[in-house]
């Protein structure tokens, strides 16, 4: 297997490259002045199995169109099979109709990856793993929760609460509590599906004098944790952090969160940025691995 290194995940591709032992091919990518994406592979993959690694994170537009050219370019330089890794899928959460006229937009990028020739896919921590059924042909999702919440043991936060925003992020937090080893709970959360505005509230949940440690598959604009922050310095939490799989920090979301009261953010290079302190590297090298 080679080793794709897509645009945008250059140096997450290095490392697995490294991790692997897999061989690493670069890739040429510029935008022209209209703003149309171009890639070049920049070594043979004739008769290879290829695993490229490119995150949809912001611009997704852009991100999406450079996979589906490499996983294209790829086939067309003869490789035998494409194992498209992406960190961070987008139009991930758009994986429903909520209102009459909507798309299935996660369902449409679908298609356009198995035009441009996806035989399987890899993602960290989708959003949904409904959405992934919607893939026709074999797609995955990982778990980077278990790294996140070692961080915080090797940090000396082990027996820290675990919260979710919502239950129905409670698989987050539960896989947190496995290695933190303290309490487990969440919030309640209600979404506006016109406007996306959230409202969240606490019942039963035993924060006092305690660390907690807010997980979440997605940060975006902060809103939610900053709910959340403040809810638990309520209800008497000594210290609150945050940890995201996917850290799109959008606008001054990281600002708002660290004036909410939460102590420290904690990322993955899923979407790369200086909050990114956990490498998804081993976690992907590993699946690699057993896909040989």
């Amino acid at each position: 297997m080679k080793i794709i290194l897509g645009p945008a995940s250059k140096a997450l591709g290095e490392r697995i490259s490294e991790l692997t032992g897999y061989s690493k091919i670069p890739v040429a990518s510029r935008i022209f002045p209209d703003g149309e994406s171009y890639v070049r592979l920049e070594g043979s993959v004739e008769a290879e199995d290829v695993a490229i690694v490119q995150t949809t994170c912001p611009p997704q537009d852009a991100r999406l169109m450079q996979l589906a050219f490499m996983v294209a370019a790829a086939k067309r330089n003869g490789a035998k099979k494409a194992l498209a890794v992406v960190p961070y899928l987008g139009y991930a959460r758009q994986d429903k109709v909520f209102l009459s006229g909507e798309n299935v937009s996660v369902e449409t990028v679908a298609v356009m990856l198995e035009a441009a020739g996806i035989d399987q896919l890899v993602v960290v921590n989708v959003h949904s793993e409904a959405a992934l059924e919607r893939f026709p042909f074999p797609a995955k999702s990982v778990s980077a929760i278990p790294m996140l919440a070692e961080y915080f043991v090797q940090k000396g936060v082990k027996g820290a609460f675990a919260l979710s925003p919502d239950k129905g992020a409670m698989n987050i937090s539960l896989q947190a509590q496995k290695v933190l080893g303290g309490g487990v709970g969440h919030l309640e959360k209600q979404r506006d599906r016109y406007t996306g505005q959230t409202t969240q509230s606490a019942s039963h949940l035993d924060v006092q004098g305690k660390s907690v440690i807010i997980f979440d598959d997605i940060i975006s604009t902060g809103g939610t944790i900053v709910g959340a922050a403040k809810i638990l310095r309520d209800q008497g939490a000594t210290h609150v952090y945050t940890a995201c799989v996917h850290g799109l920090f959008i606008g001054d979301a990281e600002k708002r969160i660290l004036d909410a009261g939460v102590e420290e953010i904690v990322t993955t290079d899923s979407v790369p940025s200086h909050l990114s302190k956990v490498s998804l590297a081993p976690l992907i090298s590993q699946e690699l691995k057993a896909q040989t």
